[in-house]
């Protein structure tokens, strides 16, 4: 892969930013107007994706809109680093939530995040479209194989 390793380490989601505290911001929000509203303004949080990875071993096969996903493992820390980008604001935000769960960990512990239990935590599902869930699911598919490959 050609991307700096930097593209993939410049990132505050999984490291600075975790998943507990999107809970607490989920829980400060009255309505899902508000929710969606904060999705939103997490996926502006994405750090760039890289023109030249736009391409079709990148891209998420699933989601209702255009998603990408490149990862990095860190040869020094055995850790996994994940750039995730998309056409649609709402599914950056997604990407976001994704990324906070699961960006900066080894390949091992990323598998036993259990983050059915956290998009029940935020109540996602029941808010958002099935494609959208279906393009969720696929984005996790794809970086639950990879960690298993990393890991093997």
């Amino acid at each position: 892969m050609t991307t700096s390793t930097d593209a993939f380490t410049n990132t505050q989601l999984g490291t600075e930013l975790t998943i507990d505290e999107i809970r607490d911001g989920f829980e400060l929000l009255d309505d899902w107007e508000e929710r969606y509203a904060y999705i939103i303004d997490l996926g502006k949080k994405l750090p760039p994706f890289p023109d030249e990875e736009r391409r079709e071993e990148n891209y998420v096969h699933g989601c209702q809109s255009q998603v990408w996903l490149i990862h990095h493992l860190d040869p020094d820390t055995s850790r996994l680093y994940l750039l995730i980008d998309s056409d649609a604001m709402i599914v950056r935000g997604l990407a976001a939530i994704i990324m906070t769960a699961f960006n900066a960990r080894t390949p091992d512990e990323l598998l036993k995040v259990d983050i059915e239990s956290i998009f029940q935590d935020l109540d996602l599902m029941r808010h958002i479209s099935p494609t959208r869930g279906n393009g969720l699911r696929a984005m996790v598919g794809r970086i639950q194989n990879i960690a298993q490959a990393e890991a093997a």
